[in-house]
């Protein structure tokens, strides 16, 4: 692979299927919290807790992927002084040779 790129809508794509997985298991939670049976409150805490685990990986990734961005920036900004700020950041997420 001579570029970033796969690997970049890889993370992009596992981020949007963790945030649907979230969003999901939170709407259950909420429409099931009127079952009152033993099962249904052991497993709604067994979700609650991967809920939990799941949106800290979350924050963490996002975190990553956030500083990597930034980083990606600051190079482009010392690798081209002369473009202006649109362009820079154009040319930060455009695929370069490793």
């Amino acid at each position: 692979m001579d570029s970033p790129e796969p690997g970049i809508h890889t993370q992009e794509r596992l981020i949007g299927d963790l945030r649907l997985v979230i969003e999901n298991a939170e709407e259950l939670l909420k429409n099931t919290g009127q079952y009152s049976g033993i099962l249904y409150q052991n497993a709604r805490a067994k979700l609650t807790l991967a809920l939990q685990a799941a949106s800290e990986e979350l924050a963490r990734f996002e975190d990553k992927q956030l500083s990597r961005m930034i980083a990606a920036t600051r190079a482009t900004n010392d690798l081209y002084p002369h473009l202006n700020g649109e362009e820079r950041l154009l040319q930060a997420f455009r695929a370069r040779p490793d």
